[in-house]
Parts: C-alpha cells; structure tokens; sequence
C-alpha cells in the first residue's frame, strides 16, 4: 500500500467551505436545533441508497444489522454521536462530500448568513446540511466504511482552514461494520444537546416521519425509539392532523416556513401512487436556478429512489413532497426515468391534479392562494409558454397589478371590460413605476381601458405567444397599431382639445423627421396610443414586443430590429417641428428630441448623451420662437 494509502492526510476544505464553516464557528445563533435534524436527514439519505443499492446487490445487507439511526448522548467527555448503518463512504467519497460544497448557490448562501438576523431560517431554506454541526461542536470526527468493503476511514476537523483523513484504528473499524459514525464534541454552551427530552424533542419536531427507526441510546437504560418511522403519504387523511402534515413539510422540505397548500391522495387504477405535495409560503434560494430542477422525491413501495426524476414540469418546481408508485420497477436507471411511460402518465396526471387544486385555493381561499402567486407567481407563469395544454387553466390563476388595482384576475378583467372593447391590453416594463407613468397608456387611460402592468422578466416571453382568455386576445400597447376610436373618452370635452388649426401637418412632419433620423428607426408614425405626450416608441405589429426586443438585444450585446416612432399631431412640440421645416439645424434638433425623450421614458439611455445634452440646451436657449 502507499503512504497516501495508511497514513493520516491533512487537506484544505475547498474556499467556500472554509468561508463557511467559518461563519457557523464564530458566530452565535439562534436556533441552533437544525444540525440534529441536517444530520439525520443524511443519515436516513444513507439508508435510502443502501437499500436501493441492495435491490441488485442483496450482498451488501449481510453486515450491520437492520436499517437505523441510533443517537448517543455522553456527558463525558461532552460527545453526541449520531450512527447509521446505510450505505456508508469510501476514502474519495469522505473528501468529495465533506470537504467542498458541490452545490450551487454556496456563494449565496454566505453573504446571506453574513447579514441575516434569521439564520436558522437560512439555514433551512439553503440545506447547508453536515456543515450545521459546527454551530454546535469544536470538532467532528467522521468515521465511515463504504457497504460491502473492508476498508474503513476516518475524517477529523475542528472548523478550520482544513480536514485530516486516513484510516480508521483497528477499534474504530471493528465498530463500524457498515455506515458512519459522526461524533460531535460540543460546545461548552451546547450542552443542553446532550439532555435525552432535549433530543426527543428536536426528533419530534423535526424528524418524527423519518422512515427509519431513530433510536436514543442513553447512558442509562435500555436504547429506546424516538420517532414514529412511518411513511405519512401512505397514511389516510383522515388519521392526520394539520400539525402532522407541518411537522412532514419541514422534515420533507428541510423549511422552517409553513405550507400554503398540502396536497395529500392516492390515485387507484391503472396506476397506483400515493401523493403528499407542499408549497412553501416563502420562495427558495434557487428558485430560478439556470437547471429548474424539482424537488420531488420519488420512492416505489417506500424504497427511495431518486430526488431527479422530474415528476413535475419545471413551472411547479416550487413544490416539496413524495410520490410513491406501487407499479414501477425499482431497478429505475435515469434512462429508463426519461423514457418510462409510467412515470409520463404519473408526471401528467399529478400535474393536472396539482393545477387543480390550485384553482380551489384561488376559489376557497383567496388569502392562502395569494401568498402562493405573490412567491411563486413569476414561475407559475412560465407554463404560459411551456404548457400549452394547461394554458387556459394557468392563465386563469393568473394574478396582475393592472391601472384598476392590485392581484386582479383576467375574469374579473373582462367583467370588467369597455363596450365594444374587444382585446385584453397589456404593457411590459422593468418597474411598475415606470409603467405607470409610460405614455403608451395615455390614450387607454383616457377611456377608462384597465390595463395589465407586466414587470416580472419571464412577462416578456410568454406574452408572445400570442394568447387569448375567453376569446379575448391579449395585446401589447407595446406592439403593432392601435385604434380605440370605438370606446368613447371619459371627459367628451379632450375630443375637442387640439382642433385641426393646432395640429401639425401629418406628411410634412413624417418626412422631416425621417431625414433627421435616418435608419435610427424603422418608421415614423401618427400615434393614436398618446394625448399629452409627444411621442413614444413601439415594435411593429410582427416579431418580439418592445420589451422582449430590449431584452433579447441586452443578451446578445448587439443592436435588435429598429422601434417604430410614434408622434402626437397634436403637441406643441411636434406643431413647431412643422413649423421649423425649413430651418434644418432646429428641425433636426426637434426630431432627434422626440426620438431620445421617447428612449428616456422606455428606461434607456440616448445613443448619444452628449449629444443629447447639447441638443437640449441650445433648444433650451433658443426658447423655441416660433417662426414666421
């Protein structure tokens, strides 16, 4: 054997996890209850494999009794261990998994527990897991022997720069036939940790639905089991109390938030599954992760299977919870995840249920339902575009701050709608602020028109997929022309503000600002989306919205199609662009402004802000003197 082989190694944690293990070690927290539960929750992680692993290899069971956890409290010398007897680790294993942080979000997670006052909370929210133990020990000794292997390892650190690791004493090895030992040496003022009701209690809270029996091993007595180790999704409803299905949400989930929404039931028939689904009632840390992954675990006849099965569409991965098939087979490979037709069936049926119950909450309990959209909204509604066949249901659930108020619905959108108003209207932007006081809502405004205001990123996208609701199509002031000469104005008297006397002459001012401007835009139009303002910019009616147009021209740093300027014939200052049609300098320096102002209220900056200045202010100077 090499020296690397027998001989004890120190190595350094990976940086994050250095940064990490320093802020658990140094500082003081709160609730401090979390690490008991992070630690069997991967102790019952490792029962989980082994007993799949053991479906192909049956071998691996012979050694280390039946699947449990056992917890061991001794005052002396101040010591908690915590045992399993699962699938264990080997050498590389013990390096990879305690020693760097594979998950992304570390970074995240850090700076947010450097400045937050709620870190149990974080905690939770972020499954920080084996690095939890710090809060409470000065050191940790891991000692580990892979299922079916002779070898067995142990991993030591206090909480700083690094870690030791080599083999464990001929001792150690023959306590461990198979799993991990984790010894903790506390803190002097995590004592408390070592008291049996203290232990019962965090086991209840927290873990009581672990599947596996937990045991306390106390100094004195006979070791005794602590949790009920039941499947709670295989229970009837009827057996269970809300704060049964709490206490299952935090265990599941690892949350310490509570479910908005429980969705607990066992489909019969062609296929036989049990469900117990939660939403959370705050967002978590990597809801809008690039990969979108579930958190849905997967088990067949109570065997746990896999976290990565996608049971869900990636809009619902907000969900926690289990889904326990009677019917698949539990040799699953990830191929056959991908491809069985069993699980597309499940994936389908459980969605349509979930969107379901869904819309009862929107119906029932509104309260309940609004803290769902009001965390979960923006990725509800990338079904939008990703779910054609659930479309209409999604867009009913839909909740939108619009020019009449706040979390309307698009049913009480066209209840609400104008005679012979035939379109729902919209208007995408980065800041309801700004969206408010955008001048492509000037004209719908005049006529009472609600409008939807759009300012989550994902809005962009899925409103151009060209919708409708209840035979109503959806349309961006944004976006192509728009006429509402057949919905009369709320005060008849703006009708005769600007006569014809007062209005520019439509040919002459098109054509001089289109020599001002060039290929700046693709057009020059006489807008009917403004009254007060002088002119705004607009996508043409084919191709992306104008916001999707910025976005999608952000993303590849280059240039996209060029806006449509629209301008209203009847400002003052549009009337003395007419005017100024013969005296080229002002003439341009009055297009260019209509142009940059209209880029100013869209949230963009001039091509050219020097220039724009100095635009600004000879015009400024001159005091537009009308001319003769």
């Amino acid at each position: 054997m090499t020296m690397t082989d027998t001989a004890s190694e120190t190595k350094p944690f990976q940086a994050e996890v250095a940064e990490l293990l320093n802020l658990m070690v140094h500082s003081v927290y709160s609730e401090t209850d979390i690490f008991l539960r992070e630690l069997i929750s991967n102790a019952s992680d490792a029962l989980d494999k082994l007993r799949y692993e053991s479906i192909a290899k049956p071998e691996l069971m012979e050694k280390g009794g039946e699947p449990s956890i056992r917890i061991i409290p001794k005052k002396a010398p101040d010591t908690l261990t915590i045992v399993d007897n699962g699938i264990g680790m080997d050498r590389q294993e013990l390096i990879d998994n305690l020693g760097t942080i594979a998950k992304s979000g570390t970074k995240s997670f850090i700076s947010k527990l450097a400045e937050s006052k709620d870190s149990a909370g974080l905690i939770g929210q972020f499954g920080v897991g084996f690095y939890a133990a710090f809060m409470v020990a000065d050191k940790i000794t891991v000692t580990s022997r892979r299922a079916g292997s002779d070898d067995v390892w142990t991993w030591t650190s206090a909480g700083g720069a690094g870690f030791e690791i080599g083999r464990a004493s001929d001792e150690d090895a023959a306590r461990v036939e198979r799993g991990t030992e984790i010894v903790l040496h506390l803190k002097p003022d995590a004592s408390k940790y070592l008291e049996d009701w203290q232990i019962e209690r965090i086991v209840t809270e927290y873990s009581d639905n672990i599947q596996f029996p937990i045991l306390l091993v106390p100094e004195e007595g006979e070791p005794r089991q602590i949790n009920s180790a039941s499947a709670l999704w295989q229970r009837s409803k009827s057996e269970l109390s809300e704060d049964d299905y709490k206490q299952a949400y935090k265990q599941i989930a690892g949350a310490f938030d509570e479910p908005a929404m429980t969705l607990h039931y066992r489909a019969e028939g062609r296929q036989s599954y049990a469900v117990l689904l939660f939403a959370p009632s705050t967002k978590p840390f990597d809801l809008f992760e690039p990969e979108r992954k579930g958190k849905i675990k997967l088990y067949v006849r109570r065997v746990f299977i896999t976290s990565e099965a996608e049971m869900l569409p990636p809009y619902l991965r907000f969900l926690r919870g289990v889904i326990d098939s009677e019917d698949l087979p539990l040799n699953l490979s990830r191929e056959m995840l991908q491809k069985n037709p069993q699980l597309a069936q499940i994936r389908s049926a459980v969605t349509g249920k979930v969107i379901g119950e869904l819309e009862s909450l929107a119906d029932k309990k509104p309260e309940d339902f609004a803290k769902i959209w009001d965390a979960f909204g923006p990725v509800l509604k990338e079904g939008l575009y990703e779910d054609f066949e659930r479309r209409e249901k999604l867009l009913s659930l839909a909740r939108f701050t619009t020019t009449a108020g706040e979390k309307r619905s698009l049913k009480q959108y066209v209840e609400a709608m104008k005679e012979n108003q035939t379109e729902i209207y919209y208007l995408v932007g980065d800041s309801l602020e700004r969206l408010k006081s955008n001048p492509k809502l000037e004209s719908a405004a005049a006529r009472g028109i609600e409008v939807l205001l759009l300012t989550d990123p994902v809005d962009a996208f899925w409103t151009s997929a060209q919708l409708d609701f209840g035979g109503k199509p959806l349309k961006s002031l944004s976006q192509g022309d728009v006429n509402f000469d057949l919905i009369p104005k709320l005060d008849q008297d703006q009708d005769k503000d600007g006569s014809d006397d007062t209005k520019a002459d439509e040919a002459t001012v098109i054509a001089v600002i289109k020599d001002a401007l060039g290929d700046r835009v693709s057009d020059v139009k006489a807008s009917q989306r403004l009254t007060s303002s002088a002119s705004c910019l607009v996508a043409g009616g084919m191709g992306p919205d104008r916001e999707l147009e910025k976005m999608l021209a952000r993303a590849n740093k280059g240039a996209g199609s060029k806006p449509i300027l629209e301008i209203n014939l009847k400002h003052p200052l549009v009337a003395a662009l007419g005017r100024a049609k013969d005296d080229k300098a002002e003439a341009a320096d009055l297009s260019f402004l209509l142009l940059e102002q209209a880029q100013i209220l869209d949230g963009e900056l001039p091509e050219d802000p020097a220039a724009f200045a100095g635009r600004l202010n000879r015009l400024v100077l001159r005091g537009l003197v009308p001319h003769g």
